[in-house]
């Protein structure tokens, strides 16, 4: 079994994702609403994602917009977290996600952790970065 978040996004998946690909790496599937079977009704709007995956090694995350007519709800209460080994990488993660969002805590050591974070990004998710200095 694989846990795998699935983010709703207001309009802004495939920004996001583009984000988080040129940040994480990885392989991205995307597929627009307008995409979509005729038969099955959604919307034909292109600007929208259906469903995207960005696959990196072993870790997936995947997203789509909120169709069109439904309500959007931020979401709360979760964040994706990231466990980096070195704490270059950690910092270079830390730097490309956040920047455009808000740092809650910034990236420093802790009693936990050579280094720990968490930051909204500049499209409402969530984000915690955490690196145990493993070499």
């Amino acid at each position: 079994m694989r846990i795998i978040p699935y983010l709703t996004f207001n309009g802004r998946c495939k920004e996001a994702f583009a984000l988080y690909k040129d940040v994480l790496g990885g392989e991205l599937f995307s597929m627009s609403f307008a995409e979509a079977p005729e038969d099955v009704g959604m919307p034909k709007d292109p600007d929208l994602i259906m469903h995207a995956c960005l696959t990196v090694g072993h870790f997936s995350l995947m997203a789509s917009d909120c169709p069109p007519g439904q309500p959007y709800n931020k979401p709360q209460g979760v964040s994706v977290s990231l466990n980096i080994d070195s704490v270059e990488e950690a910092e270079r993660l830390f730097k490309g996600l956040s920047a455009g969002g808000q740092v809650q805590m910034p990236l420093a050591k802790t009693f936990w952790a050579e280094r720990f974070g968490m930051f909204e990004d500049r499209f409402g998710i969530a984000w915690m970065i955490n690196c145990e200095g493993r070499q």
